[in-house]
């Protein structure tokens, strides 16, 4: 559309414009028209009755409308793609939740079996093992001190030693180790 025709159809027609559709009709039917504003709203905006500068001054407000349709359209878009990522995250949570309760009851699992093995189970061990020995050793003394009044042959004395010494050893052993956790001297074991 030229400027000339645009600057033509977009001016006010003034008080004396009618529709080409009332231009034949009668004083009685005009009256009736003017009568109920809603059909004279409908005549003044109708694309086939109006005249060009209503449709020339609605045209911004008909750009703005599509503008808007589209726009909540796309916001319609984004709104079902969020609820999807909403219950896809949602449903991620309550796994990651399962896993992290899985997760906790293998750890509790794992510290139940490794128990025996911690620092303070082998200290205790270690200690219970030191006082058996100590026992076992102090056993054999007074086995053989006591004895039933009769000369141990060499043999039977010969064991005796041999059985002590053994006894010993394993008491020895036990009571460094120990006196080298007690001075911590045992690595990585506090």
């Amino acid at each position: 559309m030229s400027e000339a025709t645009y600057a033509q159809h977009s001016q006010d027609p003034g008080d004396q414009w009618l529709p080409r559709i009332l231009e034949d009709k009668s004083k009685q039917d005009l009256s009736d028209i003017l009568a109920k504003p809603e059909l004279l709203a409908a005549l003044a905006h109708s694309s086939s009755t109006a005249h060009s500068s209503i449709a020339a001054s609605q045209e911004p407000l008909q750009a703005a409308l599509q503008e808007n349709i589209a726009l909540a359209s796309h916001l319609n878009e984004l709104e079902a793609r969020l609820v999807h990522l909403r219950s896809s995250t949602q449903a991620q949570l309550l796994s990651t939740h399962a896993l992290e309760r899985q997760w906790r009851q293998k750890q509790s699992d794992m510290d139940r079996a490794l128990a025996p093995f911690s620092p303070s189970s082998l200290y205790q061990r270690l200690s219970q093992g030191v006082q058996e020995q100590e026992m076992v050793c102090r056993a054999l003394e007074e086995s053989f001190l006591e004895g039933d009044g009769a000369t141990a042959s060499e043999r039977e004395a010969l064991e005796w030693v041999r059985r002590y010494r053994e006894a010993k050893k394993i008491y020895y052993s036990r009571q460094e180790r120990k006196e080298r956790w007690d001075e911590g001297r045992i690595g990585g074991w506090t």
